[in-house]
């Protein structure tokens, strides 16, 4: 059986993203992975999403954008002792953003901090299924914050793995959720670093910002940093607009990013960048020389950039014939 789908793990929630006048805001759907599924759709890639949202409007208007996709919702959960998270975004003049914390729930927790391994475990004949028909499964580092939705992650790692496919990580540092987290709060900050660094020793595919290299490794060298982990994972460095550096199938180099003038807002562009590799693994095969790795990267990028010319990280995401016409247009 040909392995071409792929699998979402992780948190949806809401980017409420500052206007650019600071007297207002807009909510954008968003999170990696619920970005990365949605992305990898416009790129005709079968996804799957799994993760868990409030019972609530916002839980409501991700189900609706997943189903106008056609992403997979066979094991997404629905809860109604949380709420969807919201997370307030603000932009600086360049269009980068940061987090600068959530909106106030009723409820103790968020909706992606109780991601339940018992309901997984129940359909875990169609999750095995599933599972023999993707190619990889993609997760972050954000819903280790609660160990209720960590226990979840590795028990689907472990399934995965066990049945061949193919495991990305990206590893998307975001302290402010540890910070707020009423289960990892009082955690410090090496001993966050340290369990997530454990974390990725599972990675077959590692994608990571240059100032993560530099925090949990301590370096940026991607063949180095590869070294440092157990599964000696490919390795993905982005840098914003300036050149990725990688290690991709024991090739080594640095590849320039396209670039615009036009840059509104930078929000999920690292998603849809993971998601136009990913596309380029499975449609074009696994890389086998440099040039070929420059190509998938290359591509990356243009999904990356063109998410960066509106607001909103689903909304931009380019489909696969506007990113095959930039792309063309950069080749010729």
């Amino acid at each position: 059986m040909k392995r071409e789908k792929v699998i979402c793990i992780g948190e949806a929630l809401i980017d409420r993203i500052r206007n650019k006048s600071n007297q207002g805001f807009t909510d954008f759907l968003g999170g990696a992975p619920a970005n990365v599924a949605c992305a990898l759709r416009k790129l005709k890639i079968d996804s799957t999403f799994i993760g868990s949202l409030g019972n609530d409007d916002y839980g409501k208007k991700f189900i609706t954008q997943f189903n106008e996709l056609d992403v997979n919702l066979d094991f997404l959960q629905l809860d109604n002792d949380s709420a969807t998270r919201v997370v307030n975004v603000d932009r600086d003049q360049f269009g980068d953003r940061f987090f600068s914390g959530f909106e106030q729930s009723p409820h103790s927790c968020f909706a992606d901090e109780v991601l339940s391994k018992k309901l997984i475990e129940k359909e875990i004949l169609n999750l095995d299924k599933s599972f023999l028909e993707t190619k990889y499964l993609v997760t972050g580092t954000i819903l280790l914050s609660s160990p209720r939705s960590a226990e979840t992650i590795f028990f689907l790692l472990e399934q995965a793995k066990k049945l061949g496919v193919k495991v990305v990580i990206d590893l998307n540092w975001r302290e402010v959720f540890w910070d707020h987290s009423s289960f990892s709060s009082e955690i410090s900050k090496a001993a966050r670093v340290n369990l997530i660094k454990n974390f990725l020793n599972h990675a077959n595919v590692l994608k990571l910002a240059k100032e993560e290299a530099t925090l949990f490794f301590e370096d940026e060298n991607p063949l180095l940093i590869s070294q440092q982990l157990s599964n000696r994972p490919d390795v993905i460095i982005t840098d914003g607009k300036n050149p990725v550096s990688w290690y991709i199938n024991r090739f080594q180099g640095i590849t320039e990013n396209p670039t615009s003038q036009k840059i509104v807002d930078t929000t999920g562009a690292g998603d849809a960048f993971l998601a136009g590799l990913i596309s380029k693994l499975i449609s074009s095969g696994y890389p086998s020389n440099k040039l070929e790795v420059e190509d998938c990267i290359k591509f990356a990028g243009v999904c990356g950039l063109l998410t960066c010319l509106g607001e909103g990280a689903i909304e931009q995401q380019p489909d696969y014939e506007k990113v095959n016409k930039f792309f063309g247009s950069l080749i010729s």
